[in-house]
């Protein structure tokens, strides 16, 4: 469906995307993570056709979105971080407006404003300014001009920021509803979000592509944690051999050791024979289990020498701040 294939994206001297390369599928949610200035919104840009790549290609549904830009932005529903809203028309004129941009008309229009309002609970909201409704209720603006005209290709830039428990709840089983015919791309810095909703993680970082993983596989884990009081020596020696075993390492945590596991093996199954291995060789154990990563420890670990966020590395570059700027309304 969508098909990034080494995308790079230069501010002047200041390279804000890096030969930047993957796939997302119809019904996929995939969950875009990085520090402020990483190159998020960059990419998300470059995805909507309001920003040409310097090199590589962008397709969607197999054509190049360059050459058929307002097509895509007919299917595209696009939520910026800094909301496309104006606050001096009411809910109702202003998805209107966004309506018209998308090409609707006539009884197309008002079906659709109809669905969107229902699907964001705004319908009791239709006729009040935009200024007076709360930080929420305006995000729920935001989200409605985004999934108007039912769009295949939909990128939400924190669009839970400022709901309620409750609106957040709902706002992730709307998205969840709306992959089931769209591609969906969600950039956010609560990992929950990424956790609750997607199938994929991408974490760019410093402009690359650092991490391309499936949230299943990093639940199902990749390690084994091992409390043992045995002497790291005589642990080497016992498991080695073990074709799944990549590496033993300690811990700075007393008697406690991760085992990595290769690709394409089951931990549970490595655990297993890991027991089996270590009781005939009547080596103690304390505990052993698989030890998933969880996206927040993944993220950390790949960012664990970033001294410095994003911003701070473009201002010193000389330009404002490439990835955190003002992003227009794209329609």
């Amino acid at each position: 469906m969508l098909d990034v294939r080494s995308v790079s994206r230069r501010y002047g001297d200041f390279k804000a995307v890096d030969d930047v390369s993957f796939t997302v599928s119809q019904g996929e949610i995939v969950g875009l993570l990085g520090h402020n200035g990483a190159g998020k919104t960059t990419i998300m840009k470059m995805l909507s056709g309001f920003l040409e790549p310097d090199s590589g290609s962008i397709r969607f549904k197999d054509v190049p979105i360059l050459e058929h830009r307002t097509q895509l932005q007919r299917e595209l529903g696009y939520l910026p971080e800094n909301l496309p809203v104006y606050p001096e028309l009411s809910v109702a004129s202003y998805l209107d407006y966004a309506a018209e941009l998308k090409g609707l008309r006539g009884h197309d229009k008002r079906r659709a404003i109809r669905r969107v309002l229902e699907a964001t609970h705004l319908e009791d909201r239709l006729l009040s300014p935009i200024a007076n409704l709360s930080r929420g209720l305006k995000q729920r603006v935001g989200v409605a001009q985004a999934i108007l005209g039912q769009p295949s290709l939909l990128i939400l830039d924190e669009p839970t920021n400022g709901l309620d428990p409750a609106q957040t709840e709902s706002m992730r089983e709307l998205i969840r509803q709306i992959s089931q015919s769209a591609t969906v791309i969600l950039s956010t810095h609560i990992m929950q979000e990424v956790e609750a909703m997607c199938d994929r993680a991408l974490i760019v970082r410093h402009g690359t592509l650092a991490v391309d993983a499936g949230l299943k596989e990093l639940q199902n884990g990749s390690r084994i944690r091992l409390l043992s009081s045995a002497d790291e020596a005589r642990l080497q020696e016992v498991l080695a051999g073990l074709p799944w075993l990549e590496s033993l390492s300690r811990m700075p945590a007393r008697n406690e050791y991760r085992l990595n596991i290769r690709d394409g093996h089951v931990a549970g199954d490595c655990v297993a024979e890991a027991v089996r291995r270590l009781v005939e060789n009547d080596l103690p154990i304390q505990g052993i289990t698989p030890d998933a990563q969880d996206l927040q420890s993944l993220f950390m670990e790949v960012n664990a020498d970033t001294t410095t966020s994003g911003a701070g590395k473009s201002q010193s570059s000389g330009i404002p701040n490439a990835d955190q700027g003002e992003v227009e309304h794209v329609a």
